[in-house]
């Protein structure tokens, strides 16, 4: 089963503590519910043999690799969201890097902005992706229309495994996701899929 997932790679978007639980610097509202699925979507991938990326944000601690409007957010004296080696920068319980698998620190919205993401795919002959995490207005939407834009054979994005502020804000740019040609399936329907 393996030799037909070879090509595909899981990205795990930014499903950190300061963005998944309650008291967390930068909370997604529809974060804490998706973490079961997210959980099974790994589990699956790797009983697949599928690569499986860790793409997190880990900023620095006065914030000077983080976006303008964010700047304010970091100081020498409070740890602003994500901030490296901070407990909101670890991953949500439930949620390990296991050997084989690939951590990808950004500093923006868009896995392959400024980074080296895109290479390291193909090294590793991956030209199919499966996106699941938070936010979809902005890290996910991004790294979607960026994959898009680096011609990845198909790019999926698990709807019930990726989340937003709200279902609205959610299904509004699932629908824009949609229209530049990405599948978007049920974290089911992915699990019954066989390619």
């Amino acid at each position: 089963m393996a030799d037909k997932w070879k090509h595909t790679a899981l990205l795990v978007i930014d499903m950190q503590n300061d963005f998944i639980l309650e008291h967390g610097l930068m909370r997604v509202n529809g974060g804490k519910a998706i973490v079961p699925n997210v959980i099974k979507a790994v589990e699956i991938a790797r009983q697949r043999g599928i690569l499986v990326v860790w793409v997190v944000r880990e900023h620095d601690h006065l914030g000077r690799d983080v976006e303008l409007f964010r700047r304010h957010l970091y100081s020498p004296e409070k740890v602003g969201p994500t901030t490296k080696g901070s407990v909101g920068a670890e991953l949500v319980d439930g949620l390990v890097i296991k050997q084989g698998d690939y951590k990808l620190v950004k500093t923006r919205f868009s896995a392959f902005f400024a980074t080296h993401l895109h290479s390291f795919l193909q090294g590793s002959g991956v030209n199919n992706l499966v996106v699941v995490g938070v936010q979809t207005p902005n890290c996910i939407r991004q790294t979607v229309f960026d994959a898009v834009a680096h011609d990845y054979k198909s790019v999926t994005v698990v709807v019930d495994a990726t989340a937003a502020a709200t279902p609205e804000i959610h299904n509004a740019n699932i629908f824009d996701i949609k229209n530049i040609g990405v599948a978007t399936s049920t974290l089911h329907e992915w699990c019954e899929s066989s390619a």
